[in-house]
C-alpha cells in the first residue's frame, strides 16, 4: 500500500476592512511611527471593530473563500480545527460555531490553543488526521481577534498586533508532496514573560482583576525575543538538517510575524536571502496565530509545485517550532490540484 500524505490544496483568508495606523496609535499612547517601524516593523494592522463579532467571524470569512477556491462540498469536509487564543467564548469552541456558521454537516470540530505557534501545531494535527486514512478533506485555520485582549494604553504591546486569519484545506496524497516533517517543542519557562493573568481558573474574573486591567497581555520584550530567535533558529535548523535540506532548494521560509527584527535575526542565522522569506509584518502586525497562513494566503501566486516552504513560530509557553512543506499546487491558477494533474485520492 502506497504511503499516504497530507498535501495542502488550496488557502482562503481574511483580514478586517478597518487600518489602524502608527499614527492613530501615537494618538493613544507615546509613541511615534519612527519608533514602531524601527523597533517592530510594522506601520498598520487590521482591527475588527464590528460590535459582537469575534474570532469566528474572521474564520467564517476564510474558510468560505478557501471552499470556494477549492470547489469544495461542503458536505465532504471531515474536520475542522481552529487555532486560535481568542476563542468568541470560554465555551463552546470556536471551531463548532464556525461548523454552524457554514452548515458543515459532517465534520467534527475542535480548537488547538498554543498561541503564536497554534496554526504549526494545528496543521501537523491535522496532517496526521489525513494520514490515518480515515479522512480526505481537513480544514486547518489560524484566526485571531487579538484587539479584544490588547491594552490600548500600554505603548509596550499595543502597536504590535492586529486581528485576521486564514485558513487551508489539507487533502490526501501518494505524491511525494506536503507536510514533509515537523519539530515542535513546549517547555514552560515562559510563564512569568508572556501571558494574561486573569480571566483563567486560577484568576477568575472579578472586580480587582478588571480594575488592575489583568485581563489584557503582559509581555517582557527583551526576553520574548531572545528565547524566540534561538528557538525558531534551532527548531528550522532541525528540519533542515534531517530532510538533508541546504539555504539553496529551501525556497521559501514563513516565519512568524511577531517582529521584523525577529525575523531578520532567525533568517540571517540560516543564511536565507531576504527575497526568500515571507514578510506581510509591515501591513498586518502580530496576528498570533494568524500569521503564518496569512503569509500564505498572501504569497499564494508565488508558490509553485514542489517548492521547499519552511514555517516556523514562537509564542507563550514557550511553545515554538518549524514545519517541512513541499508545497503541492502552482498558486497562479488558485485551482483546485485535481486540475492540475496532481495525484490526489
Amino acid at each position: 500500500m502506497e504511503n499516504i500524505n497530507a498535501v495542502i490544496t488550496g488557502v482562503g483568508g481574511y483580514v478586517p476592512d478597518y487600518i489602524l495606523t502608527n499614527d492613530e496609535i501615537s494618538k493613544m499612547v507615546d509613541t511615534t511611527d519612527e519608533w514602531i517601524m524601527g523597533r517592530i516593523g510594522i506601520k498598520e494592522r487590521r482591527i475588527l471593530k464590528d460590535e459582537g463579532l469575534g474570532t469566528s467571524y474572521i474564520a467564517r470569512k476564510a474558510v468560505k473563500q478557501l471552499i470556494k477556491r477549492t470547489h469544495t462540498n461542503p458536505d465532504d469536509i471531515d474536520l475542522v480545527i481552529v487555532a486560535t487564543t481568542t476563542p468568541d467564548y470560554r465555551l463552546p469552541s470556536t471551531a463548532s460555531i464556525l461548523c454552524e456558521r457554514l452548515e458543515l454537516k459532517r465534520a467534527f470540530a475542535f480548537d488547538i490553543q498554543a498561541v503564536c505557534s497554534g496554526f504549526l501545531y494545528a496543521l501537523e494535527t491535522g496532517a496526521n488526521f489525513i494520514r490515518s486514512g480515515k479522512y480526505k478533506k481537513v480544514v486547518v485555520v489560524g484566526a485571531e481577534k487579538m484587539s479584544s485582549i490588547i491594552n490600548y494604553t500600554d505603548r509596550a504591546t499595543c502597536p504590535i498586533f492586529g486581528d485576521g486569519g486564514a485558513a487551508v484545506m489539507l487533502e490526501p496524497t501518494t505524491e511525494d508532496l506536503g507536510i514533509m516533517d515537523a519539530v515542535l517543542r513546549t517547555d514552560g519557562k515562559g510563564l512569568p514573560f508572556l501571558h494574561i493573568k486573569a480571566g483563567g481558573s486560577v484568576c477568575t474574573p472579578s472586580y480587582y482583576s478588571l480594575d488592575n486591567q489583568m485581563h489584557y497581555i503582559y509581555q517582557e520584550g527583551r526576553t520574548v525575543f531572545k528565547y524566540a530567535v534561538s528557538n525558531m533558529a534551532d527548531a528550522c535548523e532541525s528540519i533542515i538538517a534531517r530532510n538533508h535540506l541546504s539555504k539553496d532548494n529551501i525556497d521559501w521560509v514563513i516565519p512568524h510575524q511577531a517582529n521584523q527584527r525577529i525575523i531578520t535575526a532567525v533568517t540571517q542565522r540560516l543564511e536565507v536571502p531576504a527575497e526568500k522569506v515571507m514578510v506581510n509584518i509591515e501591513r498586518y502586525g502580530n496576528t498570533s496565530a494568524g500569521t503564518l497562513p496569512l503569509c500564505l494566503w498572501d504569497f499564494e501566486d508565488k508558490l509553485k509545485k514542489g517548492d521547499n516552504l519552511i514555517l516556523t513560530a514562537f509564542g507563550a509557553g514557550f511553545a515554538w517550532g518549524a514545519i517541512y512543506i513541499k508545497w503541492g499546487y502552482d498558486g497562479k491558477n488558485r485551482a483546485h490540484p485535481q486540475f492540475l494533474g496532481g495525484n490526489y485520492l
